[in-house]
């Protein structure tokens, strides 16, 4: 097995054939060319682990050389050697960022540990930068919650286009998360280590997002005082991420389209392209294809960037995916007093709640929600009376002594709007709400006869069945409770109490 691969660069055939067979039995594979260009060649169509290289070559030298080797690849260590040794070329050599400088006339043992110590930087620099890619990549998949069914599918797709140069287009509705995903399928790219620049179409002006995507020169407009890398060039080794593409002006988007076909720019005032290398990610939450039937976008631009199309689902069609998300919010506003799981920080009527709500604004409306919540709320756990009113299910918001006259409410108010929304929030399965409730579904049903809620409202459920000491206890219940004793009522501070 191969120690690993070294490229020596030498004009004298001689000098080629000498150090090979030296290397070559330490148990190195090494290849060999006889001047800068070929060796350029040689690296454009396969890296090498070291390159080691005469100084003085007719039309391309050592230094020249080192600067193509560079650019190529920086991290491949060069080693620069002559026949006549001079301190100031050494130094030029090694600034310009070669590994080490040798003399012709050295001891082979030299040659051999200078080569030695170059590979070992080279494979250490080359493991260091694959760790720091597997630690981006479980970074991003941290910040990606979610294992319903389309989740799954996304993060699948993620893992399959990451690894190609392709324009990535992502639907998906507000609070969906496209950034997360943009960032993701960077971070698990062979451009990890590049910039990523993300920019919203729809925040930066009309008359300014040309100057911020392309750049401008000094003097092109007023205000202008210096050169100015625009939003792409800054991305360049990179990606550049595009949300809300479109809110981008039809003006910009001709402009747009030609980086995308000819990957250049042109500064706004300049004369000539800039030649860019980046990937171009885009995100809308518009119907992109009835904006094109509209002439409100380009249909060539669409085509361009709908090269693979991601669409995100929005909240409401993954509600599998909402304990999870819960649970990381609250670890993340909760962090001080957190007891380490979903049944000690929310309870089980408001978690339904959470799972029946359309969630308009996605997971970001889920976030803020968290929050609020486990900032009001007055106990360890988060209830249904600490979630927003609009969350509350449809048979109307939530009836709080604050909403009426005087701020008194009876205890039987109460106890019906809870009921209902717990209901509401179970799908009208009645054993279930009254598991939630904590009381008996022969008493929950009862209690829904009294209020007025028909089984045409309830819907086709499961029979209730009692046991005999169930309808013994149910019979003492209904007389207790039909006893002719006032009406309780609370002000605003008493806590509700709710009775079996």
């Amino acid at each position: 097995m191969s120690l690993g691969r070294i490229l020596v660069v030498d004009d004298e055939e001689s000098m080629c054939q000498y150090l090979s067979i030296l290397l070559a039995k330490e148990g190195y594979e090494v290849q060999t060319a006889n001047s800068g260009a070929d060796a350029l060649r040689q690296l454009e169509q396969t890296p090498a682990d070291v390159v080691l290289t005469d100084i003085q070559m007719p039309q391309m030298d050592g230094i020249q050389l080192l600067k193509g080797v560079r650019a190529v690849n920086p991290e491949t260590p060069v080693i620069i050697m002559t026949a006549y040794a001079s301190e100031q070329t050494a130094i030029d050599a090694v600034n310009l960022g070669a590994f080490s400088y040798l003399q012709k006339h050295c001891k082979n043992d030299e040659i051999k540990m200078v080569v030695r110590n170059a590979m070992q930087l080279h494979r250490a620099e080359s493991e260091n930068k694959q760790l720091k890619c597997e630690l981006k990549k479980k970074k991003s998949k941290q910040h990606m919650i979610g294992q319903s069914p389309r989740m799954r599918s996304v993060f699948k797709m993620i893992d399959k286009i990451s690894a190609t140069p392709a324009t990535v287009l992502i639907n998906g509705e507000s609070g969906t998360g496209k950034e997360l995903v943009a960032r993701a399928i960077h971070d698990r790219s062979d451009r990890s280590q590049g910039p990523f620049v993300a920019i919203n179409c729809g925040a930066i002006p009309e008359t300014l997002l040309e100057s911020q995507l392309f750049g401008h020169i000094k003097g092109s407009f007023t205000g202008a005082d210096r050169d100015h890398d625009g939003f792409c060039q800054q991305s360049s080794g990179g990606t550049i991420f595009l949300d809300e593409i479109g809110e981008m002006p039809q003006s910009t988007q001709v402009k747009l389209l030609r980086m995308l076909q000819e990957r250049e720019v042109i500064p706004v005032g300049a004369a000539s392209p800039v030649k860019v290398d980046l990937r171009v990610i885009a995100a809308t939450n518009r119907d992109l294809e009835l904006e094109v039937a509209e002439n409100r976008f380009r249909t060539d631009l669409y085509f361009r960037l709908n090269v693979i199309p991601l669409n995100l689902p929005a909240l409401r069609d993954r509600v599998e995916d909402i304990p999870l998300l819960v649970d990381h919010f609250l670890r993340r506003f909760c962090a001080n007093d957190y007891s380490g799981g979903l049944s000690g920080m929310l309870e089980d009527a408001a978690l339904a709640c959470l799972q029946g709500y359309e969630w308009p604004g996605n997971v970001r409306e889920l976030e803020n929600v968290i929050e609020r919540a486990s900032i009001m709320r007055d106990g360890v756990c988060i209830t249904m009376m600490d979630l927003p009113g609009s969350l509350h299910g449809q048979t109307g918001p939530v009836v709080h002594p604050s909403t009426l006259v005087g701020g008194m409410v009876s205890l039987e108010d109460l106890e019906k709007a809870h009921i209902l929304q717990v209901l509401e929030a179970m799908g009208w399965h009645k054993k279930r709400a009254a598991e939630v409730l904590q009381i008996n579904p022969s008493t929950l049903y009862r209690k829904l006869l009294r209020y007025g809620v028909g089984q045409d409202e309830m819907g086709e459920d499961e029979d209730v069945e009692m046991t005999e000491a169930e309808r013994v206890m149910d019979a003492v219940q209904s007389v207790q409770e039909d006893e002719s004793a006032p009406v309780a009522e609370t002000s605003w501070s008493d806590e509700p109490q709710f009775v079996e």
